[in-house]
């Protein structure tokens, strides 16, 4: 990739990946900017981004991603995990699942999506790209499913307290859920000890070319 738009835009991928301590080689932002061009591409099909250009795909939502993909990293080494497994639920297009397994080849990725086109875009996606440790579940967390994951990310399924039961239901003991919150985080509205969990940190962050308080709510399951 040569062209000056490219660039500026796998410089922003490495450099806020730098910000949070998550290792990102050329070839892997570059995955990332071939997956932000399928999005874009699609947009308008299957309706999966308001994103006003490219570069808002990659800074708005895999950006995004790469938080999660940092925070999950860290786990790893600290607890110096083997083989970990992680999902990403109401996965969508795969905004925060797709950046992960592209972040941490060594992590095997399952996007969690109800909605059949979502998974359909999904699949092509990780054969356009070529992802090798990703699959896609259709299904719909809590209805019939049984899941025991190392790590669970959530970034658009409804209200935390409402989903917090159902997704540390689908970790293994000593596993990590990690919920994104906007402005104003409701972690203070959740009762993890009533469904074997418990808080482990609210985080905040903002993404390249935007200002506005994020954060990143941790729950541990017991």
């Amino acid at each position: 990739m040569n062209d000056t738009g490219d660039l500026k835009m796998l410089k922003t991928l490495i450099d806020f990946a730098a910000t949070l301590n998550l290792p990102l080689s050329q070839k892997q932002a570059e995955q990332m900017l071939s997956y932000a061009n399928l999005v874009w591409n699609k947009k308008d099909f299957l309706n999966l981004t308001s994103a006003a250009d490219l570069n808002e795909v990659l800074t708005r939502h895999i950006c995004d991603g790469l938080t999660a993909a940092a925070k999950i990293n860290g786990f790893i080494h600290a607890k110096k995990m083997v083989s970990p497994q992680a999902a990403d639920v109401g996965a969508g297009a795969g905004y925060i699942g797709i950046t992960t397994a592209l972040a941490l080849p060594h992590v095997q990725v399952t996007l969690v999506e109800s909605i059949e086109k979502r998974c359909s875009f999904m699949n092509w996606a990780i054969m356009q790209l070529g992802i090798k440790n990703t699959k896609v579940k259709q299904a719909r967390l809590g209805q019939g499913t049984a899941f025991a994951f190392d790590f669970v990310t959530e970034r658009a399924m409804g209200q935390l307290p409402d989903i917090l039961e159902i997704c540390l239901g689908a970790l293994k003991a000593g596993g990590v859920f990690i919920a994104y919150q906007g402005e104003h985080p409701q972690a203070d509205m959740c009762r993890p000890e009533k469904c074997q969990g418990t808080l482990l940190g609210v985080e905040r962050y903002t993404l390249p070319d935007d200002n506005k308080k994020r954060h990143l709510v941790l729950f541990g399951k017991m």
